[in-house]
């Protein structure tokens, strides 16, 4: 087996980032873990249905952005029917670390580098699909980076190709909802607080979670980000949702 790859470039010096950089680097022992429990495992499933959108134009190449400890680059590599050149992409080092490890254990030979999304250390349409799995809402949150982080995935994306993004949403029932930023507020941060005692990284979580876009606030995010055409399909109720936009 061919070892890993990991090229460091460093994240780009932004306000905006360096806060999220100081929370993910500080969590990856515990991170795994954390996002299975206060998703019932569903991040699992829903990370399995993206990773699937992305392989049904039958790629041959795959950048997972906001890649953290690997899962849906390794999935990515597991569903291929065929030899698939998976790049995984994070500013975390320790995350980066953890992702090796599992992707070597595996026996999956998958490039992880370390790098921004604000400046994709790749050329101009290198990627025929480009994924990410909860990360996203990082990049556009709050984020006065927003718009240079789409135009670098559009850029390095080829045309015709597939942005798929499995992400957190906002149930459409109200009720629904309710119960939603209930258990986020009473649950999600409590228990990633008491698993990885760093109460800085999950009170921006359920923070995050409870104020994000909804799945039509976000399909427009997307068309006016430049996307031909963009879809999405709600999962859980509408708690989370899975984003397809093409180039």
């Amino acid at each position: 087996m061919k070892k890993n790859n990991i090229k460091s470039q460093q994240p780009a010096d932004k306000k905006a980032g360096r806060h999220l950089h100081k929370i993910f680097t500080s969590v990856p022992s515990s991170y795994d873990i954390i996002n299975h429990l206060i998703t019932l495992f569903m991040d699992v499933r829903w990370r399995n249905k993206a990773v699937r959108e992305c392989l049904s134009s039958n790629p041959d190449s795959i950048l997972d952005i906001c890649c953290g400890t690997g899962d849906m680059a390794l999935t990515a590599a597991k569903l291929s029917g065929k030899k698939l050149q998976v790049t995984g992409l994070d500013f975390s080092q320790p995350m980066l670390d953890a992702a090796v490890k599992k992707a070597e254990a595996a026996g999956y030979n998958i490039k992880f580098i370390a790098g921004d999304v604000s400046d994709i250390p790749f050329p101009d349409e290198t990627f025929d699909s480009i994924c990410i799995g909860f990360g996203f809402r990082n990049l556009t949150y709050k984020n006065p980076g927003s718009e240079k982080h789409l135009s670098e995935i559009l850029r390095v994306l080829k045309t015709g190709g597939k942005f798929v993004i499995a992400e957190s949403s906002q149930p459409v029932s109200r009720f629904i909802k309710f119960f939603h930023r209930v258990y986020v507020r009473y649950f999600v941060f409590p228990a990633g607080y008491l698993v990885s005692r760093n109460r800085q990284a999950y009170k921006y979580l359920a923070v995050s979670v409870e104020k994000y876009y909804d799945a039509e606030e976000l399909k427009e995010l997307l068309l006016n980000a430049g996307f031909s055409r963009a879809d999405f399909k709600r999962q859980f109720f509408g708690a989370a949702a899975i984003h397809i936009a093409v180039k």
